[in-house]
């Protein structure tokens, strides 16, 4: 067999499951270490003019994390291509190794918060970015029960990590090693562009699809309307205002229950065991990651109910703070819990949103956690300036109303389950373009190129427009579609159009009669 025909057989199954475990524990490293950097430290603070403001260094590392993401949001594919390649992601991992072990001296005030920021805002906000990647390159659907799996690992593992720091408080110096794991993660899974991130693994994203199609199909179906693309657009901007009230409200209770140099968050483990219960609950909701035969469309509705499980906790925990906190009942680690769920929630819809809209994953997360981290640094903000304003120096439950007021907002008038259910509807019509897809991907044998091409060419793009969204030359565009024809027995875009329908209607047969 050639060396060509050996590069279109599918890996092996064993393969496929090691990569996918890889990236599930990559990715519950990257969210243990966030759990440590942004939870698991003290409560460091800056007098200026005999006022103190609290939680300076995790206000200073999220501005110049959200920062550096927007910076990302404007960078070209290609710049952001070098910036998330192997090389700079191993990078990244030393300097948040280094950023989160190096504590500089008080007296250095302001200054050594912004260079500790530095070290760990900016390389964090590229991991980010690259996991946004490397997650969007996956199936929607092995990736949102991915995604919960993974939060509930690095809740258990902060867990363990803060019980034996209680014995050796060495232990907790584990975390700022985790960033190495998440690196060789990413080194092993995340593709080094954009157009391998747009591109599927033909054999485990035709697991993860279920077609939708009816007797009346036809290949105008497939294509999203620019009704439908206006309104996934309109969607995502509410997807992103929500990000940012939500970031506002977590903000808010992070300035809440804790004093300059104690611990940053008291009640943190309750926080970690809750939310690991959550994520356990909410994957059978969704189903577990090794569970297949759900489309994209499907996996969003369900996610609508885990949407409202989140909520319902934070809700919950408001609730319980004026009432039940003289009882001992941690209120805030509750709403701490549904804040760090509802962002598991948050990273399925920036994933689907960029598989709608044809995004490059690592922009669809920038700008995402750009909202998501601005909108904490102002949380944060606020909650001093309460806390200042106070007579007596001590506002915890007007802190926490704020916090609750702009989560019930967001819920009620920017991002409401009706936009949920609206988006998995427009998925509907992603889940069917990508069976025509991968109907001639699979029966065909077309190369990884020519599976970067064709959906482009089925979407009726030029050579040029082709050419210049995959950063190649128009006559190699040219030779590739040729040979996707020559493959397909066709003639013209018209006849390799005609084909897909067929195709489609064979493998949805197929599917149906498995």
């Amino acid at each position: 067999m050639s060396k060509l025909a050996t590069s279109h057989t599918a890996p092996p199954a064993s393969s496929a499951v090691r990569l996918k475990l890889r990236t599930l524990l990559g990715y519950a490293c990257n969210q243990a270490f966030m759990f440590s950097l942004f939870y698991m430290g003290w409560n460091s603070a800056l007098c200026v003019g005999g006022v103190t403001f609290e939680r300076v260094d995790l206000l200073v590392t999220v501005l110049l994390c959200a920062g550096s993401l927007t910076v990302m949001r404007m960078l070209t594919r290609r710049v952001r291509d070098v910036l998330l390649s192997r090389n700079f992601i191993w990078c990244y991992a030393v300097l948040l190794a280094i950023g989160s072990s190096v504590s500089l001296p008080a007296e250095y005030g302001i200054v050594s918060f912004l260079l500790e920021g530095l070290l760990v805002g900016m390389p964090f906000a590229c991991m980010l970015a690259a996991w946004g990647r490397a997650l969007a390159a996956r199936p929607h659907g092995e990736t949102a029960r991915g995604v919960l799996l993974a939060t509930a690992v690095a809740a258990v593992f902060a867990f363990l990590l803060l019980l034996v720091c209680s014995v050796q408080p060495w232990a907790l110096a584990v975390a700022n090693l985790l960033p190495f794991a998440s690196a060789w993660a990413l080194a092993g899974a995340a593709p080094l562009s954009g157009d391998a991130a747009a591109s599927h693994g033909s054999d485990a994203a035709a697991k993860d699809a279920q077609s939708q199609a009816g007797a009346g199909f036809s290949f105008g179906q497939l294509l999203a309307t620019k009704q439908q693309r206006a309104e996934t657009a309109r969607i995502s901007r509410k997807v992103i205002a929500g990000a940012a009230l939500f970031g506002l409200s977590g903000g808010l209770m992070e300035a809440y229950a804790s004093d300059p140099g104690m611990v940053a968050t008291p009640t943190f483990a309750a926080t970690l065991l809750l939310l690991a219960l959550f994520c356990a609950g909410s994957l059978q909701v969704v189903g577990t990651p090794g569970r297949h035969g759900q489309s994209q469309s499907e996996v969003s509705s369900l996610l609508v109910g885990v949407y409202r499980i989140a909520l319902l906790v934070m809700l919950a925990g408001y609730l319980f703070m004026p009432v039940l906190e003289p009882f001992g009942v941690p209120g805030d680690s509750i709403v701490l819990a549904g804040y760090l769920g509802l962002t598991a929630v948050l990273v399925s819809l920036f994933i689907l949103t960029a598989k709608l809209t044809g995004m490059d994953g690592a922009l669809s997360f920038s700008r995402g956690f750009a909202a998501l981290y601005f909108g904490e640094a102002f949380g944060l903000a606020l909650g001093n300036a309460l806390e200042i304003v106070s007579p007596s120096g001590n506002m915890p439950f007007a802190v926490a109303s704020c916090a609750g007021l702009a989560t019930l907002y967001a819920y009620v008038f920017l991002f409401t389950e009706s936009d949920f259910i609206a988006i998995s509807c427009i998925a509907k019509q992603a889940d069917r373009f990508e069976d025509a897809c991968r109907a001639i991907i699979e029966r065909y044998k077309l190369s990884k190129r020519e599976s970067e091409i064709l959906p482009l060419a089925l979407r009726g793009r030029t050579g040029e427009r082709i050419a210049s969204e995959l950063f190649i030359a128009k006559s190699t565009v040219d030779t590739h579609l040729r040979r996707i024809y020559g493959k397909c027995g066709v003639h013209s875009r018209q006849e390799l159009i005609d084909l897909s329908e067929r195709q489609t209607k064979d493998f949805i047969s197929g599917k149906e009669s498995s």
